[in-house]
C-alpha cells in the first residue's frame, strides 16, 4: 500500500473523519441520556443518534423557493469540514495531533466557529420569519461567547509561552488541575463552550417553543443531518480542548474518556439546572461578567509571568 494511500486511511478510520463522527454520535447520546435521567425521563437509545442520522440522509431535501440553492446545499458541507478540520489539531482520543504549528491553537478556535457563522448564513439566506430571527440570534450570541472562550483557551496558552495545542497540552500534563490555579478561565471556557454549541440554557438561537428550529427551521435532509452531526463532533473537541488545558492532559485514550466525560456530566447537570436565558440576558450578563472576569485573570497571569513567578 502506498504512503499516500495509508495517510489518507489514517485521516479517515483512526483517529481521523469517522472515528470523530463517531464519538460525536456517542457523546451526543450520552449527554441527551444524562439530560433525560436528570428530568427524570428515560432518555433515547443507544443507537438513536445514528437512527436518527440514517432517517435525515434517507429523507428528501426540500429547497425552499426565492433562495441561492448553492448556499442551501454547501453550508452544511462547510460547516462540518471546519469541525473536522480542527480536530487535526487536537490531541483527540488522547492520540497526538495529526498536524501542528505555532498559533494553531487560533486557527483551530476560528476552525470551530465555521459551523456558527454557516449556522447564521442559512437562516439569513431563506425568507422564513423562523430562520431570520434564528440567524439574527446566532449571530449575536456569537459576539456574546467566542471572546471569553477565546480569552480562557488563552489562559494556558500564556502560562506554557506557546500557541501550539501539543506544547501546552504538554505544558498541562506536567502541571495538572491547571484548573485550580486558574479557575475563571476553566469556569469561562466550559461555559463558552454550551453557548458556542447553543446548549441550555444558551438556546434561545435554536427554541422549540418560541421560533421552531431557528435559522435551520427550512432545513431537512442531508443538510440539517450534517448540521447536527457538526455540532456532535464540535462538542468533543470543545470537551477534548478543556480536558488537555485544565485537567492536566488527555495523555491517553483512558484519560481522555475520564476527563472529557467528566466534563460531559457538568455540562448535562447544568443544561437541566437552569432555565433558558433570554438572547439579550446572554449577551449583556456572559459578555460583560465572563469577558471581564477571564480578562483580568489573563492580565495577573501576565504580571506574574513577567515578574517571573512560575505558574
Amino acid at each position: 500500500m502506498s504512503e499516500n494511500m495509508k495517510s489518507i486511511l489514517s485521516l479517515l478510520i483512526f483517529p481521523g473523519g469517522l472515528a470523530v463522527m463517531a464519538a460525536g454520535m456517542i457523546y451526543e447520546y450520552i449527554d441527551r441520556k444524562l439530560v433525560a435521567r436528570f428530568q427524570n425521563r428515560v432518555g433515547p437509545r443507544w443507537f438513536q443518534p445514528l437512527a436518527d442520522f440514517i432517517k435525515l440522509l434517507a429523507k428528501e431535501e426540500v429547497i425552499p423557493e426565492g433562495i441561492h440553492p448553492v448556499l442551501f446545499q454547501w453550508l452544511p458541507v462547510v460547516a462540518i469540514a471546519g469541525a473536522l478540520t480542527s480536530a487535526l489539531y487536537v490531541p483527540m482520543f488522547g492520540v497526538e495531533p495529526a498536524f501542528h504549528f505555532t498559533g494553531d491553537l487560533v486557527v483551530t478556535i476560528y476552525l470551530l466557529s465555521i459551523l456558527t457563522l454557516c449556522t447564521g448564513l442559512a437562516g439569513a439566506n431563506v425568507a422564513n420569519r423562523f430562520s431570520i430571527i434564528g440567524a439574527t440570534r446566532t449571530l449575536t450570541q456569537l459576539f456574546s461567547y467566542e471572546a471569553p472562550f477565546l480569552l480562557a483557551l488563552f489562559g494556558p496558552a500564556i502560562a506554557a509561552g506557546s500557541w501550539d495545542i501539543a506544547v501546552i497540552e504538554q505544558y498541562a500534563t506536567s502541571h495538572p488541575w491547571l484548573m485550580v490555579f486558574q479557575p475563571i478561565g476553566f469556569l469561562v471556557a466550559l461555559i463558552g463552550l454550551m453557548g458556542k454549541l447553543e446548549l441550555p440554557p444558551f438556546d434561545a438561537p435554536e427554541a422549540e417553543t418560541e421560533i421552531v428550529s431557528g435559522a435551520l427551521t427550512e432545513y431537512s435532509g442531508r443538510g440539517y443531518a450534517l448540521f447536527r452531526l457538526g455540532r456532535s463532533v464540535e462538542l468533543v473537541i470543545g470537551l477534548t480542548l478543556v480536558a488537555a488545558f485544565y485537567l492536566g492532559g488527555v495523555a491517553n485514550p483512558l484519560l481522555f474518556l475520564a476527563k472529557t466525560l467528566g466534563l460531559l456530566l457538568i455540562i448535562a447537570a447544568l443544561q437541566s439546572l437552569f432555565a433558558r436565558l433570554r438572547i439579550d440576558q446572554t449577551v449583556g450578563l456572559w459578555w460583560r461578567s465572563g469577558a471581564v472576569l477571564v480578562l483580568l485573570q489573563l492580565l495577573v497571569l501576565i504580571a506574574l509571568k513577567y515578574f517571573g513567578v512560575a505558574i
